[in-house]
């Protein structure tokens, strides 16, 4: 008998789509998830909607059809996954300049975006030798995992993307480029400007990788690592089970448990990545923080606000 799937239920959404007033969209979205205990955090810009959010099964259903009931998002990228608690720890709804910041005008995935691969059909892609496969995520989320042979452009933030892009333009004439991202909505965009470009055979992954660590079996799987998520469980494997990485509390880099074991890891204190960016005053404040954390969590307090 299969055990039941944990109450908590995470949707990862996204529509671009010409949203002229959605300013006045933020209100009702608020008020909806307050009333169904719906946290996580949505965007909304001129060029659409994108979010993550987490709640009780029917709550998440109820958001949904909300949603899809406007013309403007009826069809919505979604992807499920579960949570043993809470992955977050309020609701927030912004209103923004882009839903996925790029920095680049007159981009339109609306138009523009590359050719979808279904995941089904990605390993065919990537195997082929005259396709560069680039990872269009920030370093922090390539360094716990990636496909095999992707190209991680080591960026800090989407807005380094298309000066990596430039700079490497020559690479990627004549051949098929196919990228990839955590839920697709940033693969839109970055194909969409790449063929701005003048290039022709682009192409990315429908769902991005959490629809591809779903659907395709571990031993058929191009995936190595885990990947990130922007939540509580930090990162995903096969089947979307919670991966064994964990947040440093101080600047908010994943750890794989090998990284965990460095010396300069202190829980909630200081990791590699910021160990020696921090001075000895910060990392007393870390630690204070890191001992109320400790104290809530054994008086059953619930997460403490340094968490």
């Amino acid at each position: 008998m299969e055990a039941p799937l944990p109450a908590i239920r995470v949707a990862a959404l996204y529509r671009f789509c010409r949203l002229a007033h959605f300013e006045t969209l933020r209100a009702p979205l608020v008020a909806f998830c307050g009333e169904h205990g719906i946290k996580g955090t949505i965007l909304l810009a001129h060029e659409g909607i994108n979010g993550t959010v987490a709640g009780r099964v029917e709550a998440i259903a109820a958001l949904v059809a909300y949603l899809e009931a406007m013309p403007e998002f009826s069809g919505l990228e979604l992807k499920f996954s579960h949570a043993q608690t809470m992955p977050f720890h309020r609701m927030k709804v912004r209103l923004k300049r882009e839903i996925v910041t790029m920095g680049v005008e007159n981009i339109d995935p609306l138009q523009d975006a590359g050719a979808y691969v279904e995941a089904a059909q990605w390993n065919a892609l990537i195997a082929d030798p005259n396709t560069v496969v680039i990872d269009t995520r920030n370093d922090y989320e390539a360094a716990i995992g990636t496909f095999q042979n992707a190209i991680d452009p080591k960026t800090k933030s989407f807005r380094e993307f298309p000066g990596w892009v430039e700079e490497n333009r020559a690479s990627l004439e004549g051949r098929k480029v196919a990228m990839f991202c955590t839920g697709g909505i940033r693969c839109e965009k970055a194909t969409a400007y790449v063929r701005s470009l003048g290039l022709e055979e682009v192409f990315h992954l429908k769902g991005g990788i959490l629809k591809y660590l779903e659907e395709v079996p571990a031993e058929e799987s191009l995936w190595e690592g885990e990947c990130f998520v922007f939540d509580e469980r930090v990162s995903v494997t096969h089947g979307l089970a919670v991966g064994e990485a964990e947040l440093c509390r101080a600047c908010r880099h994943p750890l794989s448990p090998t990284e965990r074991q460095s010396p300069l890891y202190s829980e909630g204190v200081s990791c590699q990545y910021c160990h020696n960016a921090r001075s000895e005053e910060d990392r007393q404040r870390y630690a204070e923080r890191q001992k109320q954390v400790a104290i809530a969590a054994a008086r059953g307090l619930g997460p403490h606000i340094g968490s």
